[in-house]
């Protein structure tokens, strides 16, 4: 599950992981829920990673791990996560203190480093580099190749500046890895 609001690109990196995995012959399936204001309003996000064809659109009661970019519509998310599920924060917003102790907790000041890149709108990215690194669901340069096809003509110009942060995240959780299918 990823969780945020409208402008952090968690439309964006839920489509990137999820075509990532499929390129990887990996069966994928995401689930898309959002406001609908162009920024500030709820936005959701289920991937559903599977080792055999998913049939129908993932339909989430629980799940392994999630990410909240930004906890002001996140308040149900680690109620359903299972016990001892990855939850990865963007503690630059989001105060790893309300997390509780049911789940390994993850803090990425996701902002501040997409900040220091001089790209405040790739905090998604950051993010997802560091769940990916967490988790070693796939390559980072599947999640690199999926993310630069997925940018419009427009937006093109970002693609760089989003695999550095993509790059960041890896590095800011590295030697804390959690493990694959986590």
């Amino acid at each position: 599950m990823i969780n945020g609001i409208g402008g952090q690109g968690v439309q964006l990196i839920g489509k990137t992981l999820t075509q990532a995995a499929t390129a990887e012959g990996k069966h994928a399936m995401l689930a898309a829920d959002y406001g609908g204001e162009m920024r500030g309003g709820p936005s959701k996000v289920s991937v559903v990673i599977g080792s055999a064809p998913l049939r129908a659109l993932p339909v989430l009661p629980s799940a392994d791990a999630a990410i909240i970019a930004n906890d002001r519509f996140g308040g149900a998310v680690p109620d359903r996560l299972r016990p001892g599920a990855l939850l990865l924060l963007n503690s630059s917003i989001v105060d790893p203190a309300r997390a509780g102790t049911a789940h390994r907790v993850v803090a990425v000041e996701a902002t501040a480093i997409a900040s220091a890149l001089g790209a405040s709108q790739a905090s998604g990215f950051v993010l997802l580099g560091a769940f990916n690194a967490l988790t070693g669901l796939v390559a980072e340069q599947s999640l690199v190749d999926a993310m630069t096809s997925l940018l419009p003509p427009y937006r093109r110009q970002h693609a760089a500046t989003n695999a550095r942060a993509l790059r960041a995240g890896a590095e800011a959780v590295a030697g804390a890895a959690v493990g694959a299918g986590r």
